[in-house]
């Protein structure tokens, strides 16, 4: 049987349902339920994104135009944004205890979690040697430059003996790609049996290079790499026009889906997988041979904007129960310097930061906070829903 016809029939036994009274009682064979694609406080979180966006907002433009030539006047030479990162503000043992608290109190099902940290895979070495209820697999989300852009990869459930050496590996082309480098990776993961290999939200146009750039840029990508892929992802922080068109892709490339929660603060993830498989090993070999059943939770259909207002709030909030130095907001965004070192913006703003700074924060906290929340999803309930 040919590659073509062999993918086709794979692609036949992949599905989604949406979580209500019946599909409950639909899915009660399925033994477990899998929480993919969380982000920890050990994840890098790139502000390379900034001046795009800040370009978009008409007031906002106008500031950040100011301060950004006050900074080079100052120090001769623009802010490098590739140079900073932020971290989320849950430790790796929340998120695992939090997904498998809603898949315990919701579907009455055993868990599996998946964290997905950027290029990063301290938090689940940590969750391995704590006496846990259930293995922990660990995973990555892995950033793949190709051309103009990059595209993110979840790369699940690498051996434990073998996984430091690929991290550094992976990590390594991420930050200096080589010739056909890329094509061996893909290759030498491929090889391991248990390793789920999926690609992230594949229409989000994460580079800020346009939208037609970051097509063709996809299109070539998966002309190259397809057959070294092994699901695309619903994401459960993505609008659901785009969901939609990676179905649509997948449908017509024969893939299966696969879903990912995408989480980056307190809320467990809107998106799950159920399958009758004991272990992350079993489930990987299903979905590499076309099996997957993506289950969408009812949060998934709250106003995306008020979502993800929320998840920024719960970002910069304050967190007093914390050790000392992450409890604020800036506690938890690094910035390198010319020579490396690594510091807080904590040490380097005095006083929490410029007036407008401070103000943005904690309007955001505010908007963001549930005393607001039953306004803001009323004010965004016209938004687009899953239907």
């Amino acid at each position: 049987m040919d590659l073509k016809r062999t993918l086709k029939r794979r692609a036949l036994r992949s599905r989604l349902r949406v979580l209500d009274a019946d599909s409950v009682k639909a899915v009660r064979h399925f033994q477990t339920a899998i929480s993919l694609h969380c982000h920890t406080q050990h994840s890098r979180e790139t502000f390379d994104f900034i001046p795009h966006h800040a370009a978009q907002i008409p007031i906002v433009r106008q500031m950040f135009r100011i301060e950004m030539k006050r900074y080079e006047a100052r120090h001769g030479r623009p802010i490098d944004f590739t140079r900073a990162w932020w971290a989320p503000p849950v430790t790796a043992r929340a998120v695992f205890e939090g997904e498998t608290g809603q898949i315990a109190r919701r579907l009455g099902m055993r868990a599996l979690v998946s964290i997905t940290d950027h290029d990063e895979i301290e938090g689940c070495s940590l969750l391995q040697v704590l006496n846990l209820p259930e293995a922990v697999p660990i995973s990555m989300e892995w950033t793949v430059p190709y051309g103009v852009g990059y595209f993110h990869i979840g790369v699940h459930n690498l051996p434990p003996d073998q996984a430091p050496g690929l991290a550094r590996a992976l990590i390594a082309y991420t930050r200096q790609p080589q010739g056909n480098e890329l094509a061996d990776l893909f290759a030498l993961l491929n090889e391991l049996p248990g390793v789920l290999l999926v690609l992230n939200h594949p229409h989000w146009g994460i580079e800020c290079i346009g939208r037609e750039r970051h097509e063709a840029a996809l299109k070539n990508f998966l002309s190259e790499y397809s057959h070294r892929i092994h699901a695309f992802e619903v994401n459960g922080f993505r609008f659901w026009h785009e969901n939609e068109e990676t179905i649509l892709m997948a449908n017509e490339l024969a893939f299966s889906i696969i879903s990912g929660g995408d989480r980056h603060g307190c809320q467990a993830n809107t998106t799950l997988n159920l399958t009758g498989a004991a272990s992350f090993e079993e489930f990987a070999a299903e979905v590499r041979d076309g099996a997957s059943e993506v289950l969408v939770l009812p949060d998934y259909s709250e106003p995306m904007a008020a979502r993800m207002l929320e998840a920024a709030a719960e970002t910069l909030r304050e967190y007093p129960h914390y050790p000392e130095n992450q409890r604020r907001w800036t506690d938890r965004v690094f910035v390198q310097a010319e020579d490396g070192e690594v510091q807080s913006l904590s040490c380097l703003w005095e006083n929490g930061g410029p007036v407008w700074a401070r103000a943005a924060v904690r309007m955001t906290c505010l908007l963001g906070s549930p005393r607001f929340r039953p306004a803001l999803r009323l004010a965004l309930s016209s938004e687009e829903v899953l239907s």
